[in-house]
């Protein structure tokens, strides 16, 4: 059971890997379905994959635009990148960049994206006789069809989506963002209009031009926004159906969900590997699924996994359920300065105050909650009483309590009396 998470950038890989990862999945700008926010350059890649390599993880570099002509000779160049950087698998939409991949790769796994919609048998077999060595379904599949194909082709190796949001198009492929914005989805550059509010109007057919508006409320709807997916309870019904990579999306996501899914996730895989389905099973896995609803979501859905959601996947009130908890900090260096007592460098995102109650959660290890004593503003070279995030600010704390580098740190909201 191989947990794949996604990579944003060179940080977020890092934190991906600390917090449980098998393997993480980026790519570079020019050729990856996350243009815009993807700072990946050569050196990073190739710094990246030896991050990945030198603690027994895996990289798997996207190359799933659907190309036009005019990207062909820029593939060629990219593809005779990544044969000398060697990442563990390339993942590719595009029979002609796929065409090319085998040209130019030389002991690469070629992976076959979730962009290509493969949903059956046949086409499965068509790919593994191209060179895939793995299909990321789609995410249209039931667990019956997914059973059915690796039945069909039991060479062929499989991974599905198990978390994170879900297209309103089919598979991803979608024309709204070119349409809207002239910012093609196919091509890496979605704004993500499926996300919007929408306000819908009615045209009475004896009063041409007058338009009557529809609500849900005075918010407007979010029609198309679909909910998130969370497979977290059923990946024992995956691997019985022939799934044994999972994967989490989100590679424009923030360090602290990367972070927790990937734990909470990680936590998960240990313990349908470890435990029979009993009681004990069930019931940590609930106590998980429990933690995953404390992160930001759209609400949760199985999606087409079941068949039966198929009319209650969408999220028409709000873009988000923002849950009660936010993330503060995260720290970027520690050091010993007694038997008993650390003093960290934190990255401050949210305020922080004296007395505040912050959550702990450290890279494998148990979560856990203390009181702020002190905090001294390194900026100002004092102590102050509380401290606030988005100014790229950093404090040092002084704690009797040790933990690791890349440890996040999150507290309640605080709600304002207007």
């Amino acid at each position: 059971m191989e947990l794949l998470a996604p990579a944003g950038n060179l940080i977020k890989m890092k934190y991906a890997i600390e917090y449980g990862a098998d393997s993480v999945y980026l790519g570079l700008p020019d050729f990856s379905l996350r243009a815009r926010i993807n700072d990946f350059t050569p050196a990073k890649l190739k710094e990246a994959i030896k991050y990945a390599h030198q603690r027994k993880k895996k990289v798997y570099v996207t190359v799933n635009i659907y190309a036009h002509n005019y990207h062909l000779t820029n593939a060629v160049k990219t593809l005779k990148l990544l044969n000398r950087l060697k990442p563990d698998g390339v993942i590719i939409s595009d029979p002609g960049i796929l065409t090319l991949a085998k040209k130019y790769l030389s002991k690469i796994d070629l992976h076959l994206s979730t962009q290509a919609n493969c949903t059956n048998w046949q086409a499965a077999k068509f790919w593994y006789q191209q060179g895939i060595k793995r299909i990321i379904l789609a995410r249209e599949l039931s667990l019956k069809e997914i059973a059915e194909i690796h039945k069909k082709v039991p060479q062929l190796e499989l991974e599905c989506f198990v978390h994170g949001a879900m297209c309103i198009s089919y598979s991803g492929r979608c024309l709204l963002s070119a349409y809207f914005n002239k910012r093609s989805a196919n091509l890496g550059d979605c704004s993500h209009p499926c996300r919007w509010a929408y306000k819908l109007y009615l045209e009475e057919v004896t009063r041409p031009g007058q338009f009557i508006p529809v609500e849900e409320d005075k918010h407007g709807t979010y029609i198309l926004s679909s909910k998130d997916l969370c497979m977290i309870k059923y990946l024992d019904q995956l691997v019985k159906a022939g799934v044994k990579h999972f994967k989490i999306e989100g590679r424009t996501k923030s360090i602290s969900y990367l972070a927790n899914v990937v734990k909470i996730y990680r936590e998960a895989i240990d313990v349908y590997k470890k435990s029979k389905p009993n009681q004990f099973r069930i019931r940590k896995i609930n106590d998980l699924f429990k933690e995953l609803h404390k992160i930001s979501n759209r609400e949760f859905t199985t999606g087409f996994y079941f068949g039966t959601e198929k009319l209650k996947m969408q999220k028409y009130d709000a873009p988000y359920v923002r849950p009660d908890l936010v993330f503060c900090g995260e720290v970027l260096e520690r050091k010993n300065v007694t038997k008993s007592a650390w003093q960290y460098k934190v990255k401050v995102h949210n305020v922080i105050k004296i007395g505040d109650q912050i959550e702990f959660i450290s890279p494998q290890k148990e979560n856990f909650k203390m009181p702020i004593p002190t905090i001294y503003d390194l900026d100002k070279k004092e102590y102050v009483t509380e401290v606030h995030g988005g100014q790229d600010k950093a404090i040092l704390l002084q704690l009797n309590k040790e933990m690791p580098v890349m440890t996040i740190l999150r507290k309640k909201l605080e709600i304002r009396n207007k």
